[in-house]
């Protein structure tokens, strides 16, 4: 297995610790083999994308969906006694999970629906006004910040 040495990300960049620490434990673990249950994760737009997770068994009131800090939450739990039954064969699991979905900045869950045995979550990137980018004049000569205090003045 390589091992990959981030140090420079945190000697060359400012902000980034972030982006370096997650790639850090995504080097560090060892590649899990849970993949219940199955999910897709299809972009609806430029800044827009929709998680669809197949939750066959599981009614809307056994899921749970929750957006924390930076990242969003599926849980689910089957109610009921299933000792009752006998299966001659058990092909679909219904057995309570935890799948977890790490968000970048300014990622909002837009909605959540239940049809058909999925699970699709919405989500869309919205960035605040302040810190979209912005075209700056460049004044000539100091004559733009003149103009600017007399405007002030006035």
């Amino acid at each position: 297995m390589r091992t990959y040495d981030f140090s420079p990300l945190y000697r060359a960049s400012v902000g980034f610790d972030q982006i370096a620490e997650m790639m850090d434990r995504v080097m560090a673990s060892e590649p899990q083999a849970n993949n219940y249950p199955p999910y897709n994760i299809e972009k609806t737009g430029d800044d827009a994308w929709r998680i669809s997770i197949a939750v066959a068994g599981f009614s809307a009131d056994e899921l749970n969906v929750e957006a924390r800090e930076n990242a969003l939450v599926i849980t689910a739990r089957k109610d009921g006694d299933e000792t009752e039954r006998r299966y001659l064969h058990r092909g679909i699991a219904t057995r309570a999970f935890e799948r977890r979905f790490t968000l970048a900045d300014h990622v909002r869950v837009t909605g959540a629906a239940h049809e058909n045995g999925m699970l699709h979550i919405e989500l869309v990137k919205e960035v605040p006004e302040a810190l979209k980018p912005r075209q700056i004049e460049i004044s000539r000569g100091g004559r733009r910040a003149e103009q600017l205090e007399a405007e002030a003045v006035n």
